[in-house]
C-alpha cells in the first residue's frame, strides 16, 4: 500500500471515496485503462481530483493493478490522504479489498469507477446527501433511446422506458451496510459488477438521484477519443448536457 497526502490521524473523518481502477481495459488494448492519457492528464488523475473536489470526502483509497501503486500515488491530488492499493481479480474483490483499508469509524463510503472521469465533485456530493433516505444511493440517468429486448439476433419485445434508469457511478453507502453485503456475497458466491445491486440483493434501499450525461464511461476507442474532445475542448460538454 502506498500513502499519499496527511497522515493517517484524519483516517476515521468524514467520508472515503473508493476509485476503482484496477481493470485492464481490453477493449482498448493500451495497458490498464486508468493509466492512459487524454489531453495530457491520466484517467485516473482526472477521476481522483474529481473525489477530491467534493467538500464531503475526506480521504481517498484508490485501487490499481499491482506494480502501478507508486504511479498511482504520485498523481494524488492534494491536500487529502490518498491511499494506493492494488486491487483484486475483479471490481467485486477491488472493493472487498478496499474496505479492509478503511476504518469502521467511517460512516459512508462512496464508490466511483475511475473510466469516469467526467463526474462533478457535486455529483459526488449529491449521492451522499441520498443517504438520508437510504442505505445506497446511486447517480443514474433515464434512457434516451427506445429499448429492445433482443434473443438470437431478432426483437422480442419493446420495453417501456418508464422506471428503468441506467445506473453511473459515483454510488454511496452506509460503509456498515456495504461491508456487510460485500462480506455475504463473498460467502455466497454471489458475483455482480455494481455494489448497489448486492445491496438489493441483500435487501436494502437504494436511492436514485439524476446523473449526468456528461459522465460517461470510457470502455472503447471511441469512448477514449470523445474524452480527449472534452478535455481539449470544454465547451463540447456544453452540446451533450
Amino acid at each position: 500500500m502506498t500513502r499519499a497526502g496527511p497522515g493517517s490521524g484524519d483516517r476515521a473523518a468524514g467520508v472515503v471515496a473508493i476509485v476503482l481502477a484496477a481493470g485492464e481495459g481490453e477493449r482498448i488494448g493500451q495497458g490498464p485503462k486508468a493509466f492512459l492519457e487524454i489531453g495530457g492528464r491520466t484517467i485516473l488523475e482526472i477521476a481522483m481530483q474529481a473525489a477530491a473536489a467534493c467538500p464531503e470526502v475526506s480521504s481517498l483509497v484508490v485501487a490499481v493493478p499491482e506494480g502501478f501503486e507508486a504511479r498511482a500515488a504520485g498523481m494524488a491530488p492534494g491536500p487529502k490522504e490518498v491511499r494506493v492499493i492494488a486491487g483484486g481479480r475483479s471490481r467485486q474483490e477491488s472493493v472487498l479489498v478496499a474496505l479492509q483499508e478503511i476504518p469502521p469509524t467511517v460512516e459512508v463510503v462512496v464508490c466511483h469507477d475511475a473510466a469516469r472521469p467526467f463526474a462533478a465533485p457535486e455529483l459526488f456530493s449529491s449521492v451522499i446527501a441520498g443517504l438520508a433516505e437510504a442505505e445506497g444511493a446511486i447517480s443514474a440517468l433515464a434512457p434516451a433511446d427506445t429499448v429492445k429486448r433482443v434473443g438470437d439476433g431478432f426483437v422480442e419485445s419493446t420495453v417501456p422506458r418508464d422506471g428503468l434508469r441506467l445506473a453511473q457511478t459515483p454510488q454511496a453507502f452506509v460503509a456498515r451496510v456495504l461491508r456487510e453485503v460485500h462480506l455475504r456475497a463473498a460467502a455466497a458466491g454471489v458475483r455482480s459488477t455494481d455494489d448497489a445491486e448486492l445491496l438489493e440483493w441483500a435487501g436494502h434501499r437504494v436511492r436514485v438521484i439524476a446523473g449526468e450525461p456528461v459522465n460517461f464511461k470510457i470502455t472503447s476507442p471511441d469512448d477514449l477519443a470523445r474524452a480527449e474532445l472534452y478535455v481539449l475542448y470544454p465547451g463540447a460538454r456544453a452540446t451533450h448536457e
